[in-house]
């Protein structure tokens, strides 16, 4: 009998292990970023982020009583590896959620394998494509090209700036840049009496801005891109001697960017997130605790200054982190339904109200019109 009992109570404390061991299991958060390579100063930020979070997040005892575990691989800024990399995430990784794609053309690579595999899929790439077609699994952070594209023009508008050039790359994010670009120029009175183009790995677009310089009406210069190709372009735009009002795109909202372009950003005017501009913002903006926060954590913890990229890692970080904790479990599918409901979530990049029909839940109030003076960044008046 003695031994019967022994039997059972060894049996009883193995299913229980086992049990805790089920119910220990971390959450696996998983991340394709370009850390390397062209993109790379906007993946290395959007990697710092996450991995910064998920310890803090784990310090405090993780999500749902379960710790998380980062499961990240750098593209090296490359489309065709981060497809194979999305494909070991949830074939190999059994990942829950996916946080990243840094670019669009990764995130586009990625698109069919998370939408085949049902796994949630928190892209931090810019290009409206992402989410027009809603595709069921996929939501993204960063404001689109085509905000980008109206925010410009608006701001255009206001200065009597009606006839633009436009310098656009040739990956992903510039191609459809492009594209939303041309689509909205008619609604706000503006002409584009130029269109050139450059590659991602350029290092000289003196012939593209000669031809523009020489182009006769042009009031105005919109550059789109991403990387470091549009810092290269705004110091051949300064040698050359343009001295047109010159716009970026959100592409370069990183402290990098200026330090790259050097006294040539000058007067460069971009649409950003209210991250970059976290100390000048009015103390009743909802966003200034966030980007305050976010702001002090990440130069304490990097000794670097932060950028609107990791700021989208953030937001994707959270929103599958708050999509979790209300689906009260790691199903793809409540996960999935959680993060399109989400509703009021205050981070870097804006307030996010998400639906059925808007996988990004950012209007155009999110952007904030910046302009670069003595080699930082201010609110453009």
């Amino acid at each position: 009998m003695k031994q019967t009992m022994k039997k059972l109570v060894a049996g009883a404390a193995l299913t229980l292990a086992a049990f805790g061991a089920i119910a220990a299991d971390p959450i696996k958060i998983g991340s394709v970023l370009s850390v390397t390579g062209p993109a790379a100063f906007l993946g290395d930020p959007e990697l710092k982020t996450l991995q910064m979070y998920v310890e803090d997040i784990n310090k405090k005892g993780g999500v749902l009583g379960r710790q998380l575990q980062l499961v990240h691989y750098d593209d090296g800024s490359d489309a065709n590896k981060a497809n194979g990399f999305a494909k070991r995430l949830i074939d190999d990784d059994k990942v829950d959620v996916i946080v990243g794609g840094t670019t669009t053309g990764a995130t586009m690579s990625m698109v069919p394998l998370v939408e085949k595999a049902g796994v949630p899929f928190v892209s931090l790439a810019g290009a409206v494509v992402i989410i027009e077609p809603v595709k069921k699994f996929v939501f993204k952070t960063p404001h689109t090209d085509r905000m980008a594209a109206e925010k410009v023009f608006e701001d255009m508008k206001k200065r009597g700036i009606t006839k633009v050039a436009l310098l656009s790359e040739t990956s992903g994010f510039g191609q459809s840049g492009k594209k939303e670009t041309e689509g909205v120029a008619a609604k706000y009175g503006i002409t584009l009496v130029a269109s050139e183009t450059y590659g991602p790995k350029d290092t000289d677009m003196s012939p593209q801005l000669t031809k523009i310089k020489t182009t006769p009406g042009v009031q105005g210069v919109f550059i789109f891109g991403l990387g470091q190709g549009p810092a290269i372009a705004t110091k051949n735009y300064k040698q050359l001697g343009i001295t047109l009002p010159l716009y970026h795109a959100h592409g370069v909202a990183s402290e990098e960017f200026i330090k790259l372009a050097g006294p040539a950003a000058e007067g460069v005017r971009l649409p950003a997130a209210a991250l970059l501009v976290a100390d000048k913002l009015d103390a009743k903006d909802p966003q200034k605790p966030v980007v305050t926060a976010y702001t002090k954590a990440f130069q304490e913890k990097w000794k670097t200054d932060v950028s609107s990229f990791g700021g989208h890692a953030y937001d994707g970080l959270m929103i599958a982190v708050e999509a979790i904790k209300r689906a009260k479990s790691t199903d793809k599918a409540a996960v999935r339904d959680a993060i399109e409901a989400t509703k009021g979530y205050v981070g870097t990049g804006g307030v996010v109200n998400m639906s059925a029909t808007d996988h990004m839940g950012l209007d155009l109030s999110a952007f904030r019109m910046l302009e670069i003076k003595n080699g930082d960044w201010t609110l453009a008046q």
